[in-house]
């Protein structure tokens, strides 16, 4: 119970320590004279993975890798299918961006190259890991998705619905520096390393405790504790009737997972892919898959009766999972 309680702690602070964070270095950045939109853009698709990242780099560090595989994986099917799922009940989702439309078939090859490197086992009959060489090719694949969201905002010709949307995200209706923005970045850091020490700690233990596995720890109860900032971002965004803030936000943070937490984890400690891990990497990518024919056929509309339907593929995901081990 003691177990349980601490990490349920940790992953509060986890969470907490993001939240500074971002508020912090969107402060600083302001007072640099950085441009809101700009800020927004980090904030919404990449700052709400703080906690992701501090859990797995911290993870594969202490040689729980397990934990951290099934951390970023369960992050991934989490967002697509419980975020994205309860975000469409609240309201449907109808895709205008052209920035996000870009980014959907770039997380479906994000996530395919992630799945193909995790072959290891069928395709040279060895066990399954994600090296750091792997790591190093996801990292560069990061760097030219970078490089070609810039060169789309440069280029563009016209306004587009995701830019405007993000400069209405309530971190930036303040525009005038915070004089304590210092002190809640560094603070941020602080509170992320403890939460990310007591949700690994914990983790590993409840899961020894329990006799299961640590990646099924990862998979649901850190996974879910760590997506909620990308729940809370797309139900806000889905009630002020902001679609593609709401999808973006998705999308973005899980293309950050696959390509940075992922793979700066395994620069750190390599991770050799748990029993399950390949049926956890499939159902993510099936689930990204999906996302295609919903937005790029028809209407480009992810309605109430999808949304509904991806819960239920969750909730019947977890129940397999959680019975194999």
């Amino acid at each position: 119970m003691l177990t349980a309680t601490t990490l349920l702690l940790g992953i509060v602070t986890l969470l907490g320590g993001g939240a500074l964070l971002v508020r912090g270095a969107s402060e600083i950045a302001t007072g640099y004279g950085v441009s809101p939109l700009v800020i927004g853009l980090t904030v919404v698709g990449f700052g709400t993975s703080s906690p992701e990242l501090v859990i797995n780099v911290l993870g594969a560090a202490r040689g729980a890798t397990d934990l951290a595989f099934g951390n970023v994986i369960g992050s991934n099917i989490s967002n697509l299918a419980l975020v994205l799922g309860v975000t469409a009940l609240v309201a449907p989702i109808t895709m205008g961006s052209q920035l996000v439309r870009r980014e959907i078939p770039l997380l479906l090859l994000a996530t395919t190259i992630a799945a193909v490197l995790a072959l290891d086992s069928p395709l040279e009959q060895r066990d399954a890991l994600i090296g750091r060489s792997d790591s190093v090719v996801l990292l560069l694949l990061f760097c030219i998705f970078v490089y070609m969201v810039v060169l789309d905002f440069v280029r563009a010709k016209q306004v587009d619905p995701l830019l405007v949307e993000v400069e209405s995200y309530p971190l930036l209706s303040q525009r005038s520096a915070d004089p304590w923005r210092w002190p809640m970045a560094i603070g941020g850091c602080a509170l992320l390393f403890l939460g990310g020490k007591l949700t690994i700690d914990s983790g590993v233990e409840l899961a020894a405790g329990l006799g299961i596995s640590a990646t099924i720890i990862g998979l649901f109860i850190v996974a879910i504790g760590t997506s909620l900032p990308e729940l809370v971002t797309s139900i806000l965004a889905a009630v002020k009737k902001e679609p593609d803030l709401a999808l973006g936000n998705i999308v973005g943070s899980n293309l950050f997972n696959t390509l940075v937490v992922l793979p700066a984890s395994g620069v750190v400690e390599p991770i050799a892919v748990p029993a399950g891990g390949l049926f956890d990497l499939a159902v993510s990518w099936v689930l990204v898959a999906l996302l295609i024919p919903v937005f790029f056929v028809g209407q480009a509309r992810l309605g109430r009766t999808i949304g509904g339907m991806l819960l239920l593929a969750y909730l019947a995901y977890a129940a397999v999972r959680v019975t194999s081990g």
